[in-house]
């Protein structure tokens, strides 16, 4: 029996609360880190009205239902890499809408904001790899090798596409968080370990030997592979910053030193006194760090805890399949945003252009992460409850 729920009751208002939660902290970090004075921008009021933007957006999200996002995947997936492509051949020169920033070609510069199709097409991909792995489960009931091995076959054509354009701009750091999310889907689309351990053991040698590679055989990896320099600078940085501290490792050391000078109770707000580049963006967490100390940071990452299990309790009341796969990929995509981002500014990881998820300033990043969590607040809404847990497949 179908339990019935209001309107209002069917709106998921612990994530509406823990995403007010993050505006709130989005708005005081983004206003401190502006004391700086590296761009002479007040950029608060274009993240309050890219929150707002995002909330409508929302809103409009949560009208359609399931089915709708999954008969739609395969042309959102498209329509994703037709940007990606636009953006490949759009002008690239001095004040043209292709110009590069800091080296990447990733934006379309508009005349209110920059647009990051990447950023979007993070969504589309998960909605395009969720209906391919159901429609697989759903044709082939009964699993063998044959079978699974098939699946990730057509799992990595699908991630190879947008990753090609995404490797072109270059952006690593993006093309990584498209690798996670196709790792964490692996797993949960049910392909068999004997698939997966082999598989995921090759990426594993496959990242050590590029490592090695990177310090050992760079000219090789120029000339043969055509990796750009400024990857192996992001590795040496990494592993051996103070060696390149007036140039390469500077915003990584002047993160450190920004995070270790908070202490435990930071030096309050707009208190800083450590200059670190790109501090409202990428680097964000090294503010809310120096001003609020290892009780304000520790917060910070409890609120991305408390968002990440609502996540997952939200995927396992989920009944489809092509739901429970959209859910997890979203969740991949975030909790790897944050490992990463703030893994790099504590030399966990190498520096990479990924901003800190709900926080950062960045409109293309903000609405392209709501965009994911509207679609999960669809999925909640039109989830439908059962009595004593008997229940069939969403219509």
């Amino acid at each position: 029996m179908q339990t019935n729920k209001s309107f209002a009751d069917r709106i998921d208002w612990s994530l509406a609360f823990i995403l007010f939660l993050f505006f709130v902290v989005s708005l005081i970090a983004i206003s401190s880190a502006q004391t700086a004075g590296q761009y002479g921008a007040n950029f608060v009021p274009k993240q309050a009205v890219f929150y707002i933007v995002s909330i409508a957006m929302i809103g409009v999200l949560m009208y359609f239902d399931p089915d709708q996002y999954k008969k739609t995947a395969y042309y959102l997936y498209g329509f994703g890499i037709l940007m990606l492509i636009l953006l490949m051949i759009a002008p690239a020169g001095q004040g043209q809408i292709g110009q590069p920033i800091n080296g990447a070609k990733a934006w379309f510069h508009l005349p209110f904001f920059n647009l990051q199709p990447a950023e979007f097409m993070k969504t589309f991909y998960i909605l395009a790899l969720a209906k391919m792995a159901a429609a697989h489960h759903e044709k082939n009931l009964v699993k063998t090798l044959k079978t699974d091995g098939y699946l990730l076959g057509k799992i990595g054509v699908l991630l190879l596409i947008p990753l090609a354009f995404i490797m072109q701009q270059p952006d690593l750091g993006t093309a990584l968080v498209f690798i996670a999310i196709t790792l964490a889907l692996i797993v949960v689309s049910g392909i068999s370990w004997k698939i997966i351990v082999p598989s995921f053991g090759g990426v594993a040698a496959l990242g050590v030997l590029l490592l090695w590679m990177t310090l050992n055989m760079q000219e090789f990896l120029t000339s043969k592979l055509g990796l750009q320099p400024y990857a192996f600078a992001r590795i040496y940085t990494w592993l051996d910053p103070y060696s390149y501290a007036d140039n390469e490792a500077y915003n990584l050391i002047a993160a450190m030193n920004a995070i270790g000078s908070g202490e435990v109770f930071g030096k309050g707000y707009q208190g800083r006194q450590v200059y670190v580049p790109e501090n409202h963006t990428d680097f964000i967490f090294t503010v809310i760090s120096e001003d609020f100390g290892f009780i304000g940071s520790s917060t910070v990452i409890i609120l991305f805890f408390m968002l990440i299990y609502h996540l997952t309790k939200i995927t396992l009341q989920l009944k489809d399949t092509f739901s429970t796969y959209v859910c997890a990929g979203i969740i991949a995509m975030i909790t790897f945003h944050v490992f990463q981002n703030i893994g790099m500014t504590i030399q966990l990881l190498p520096i990479t252009g990924i901003p800190l998820p709900l926080i950062s300033y960045g409109g293309s990043s903000l609405i392209g992460n709501m965009l994911a969590l509207g679609i999960v607040f669809s999925m909640k809404f039109h989830h439908k409850n059962y009595m004593f847990g008997n229940h069939k497949e969403d219509e």
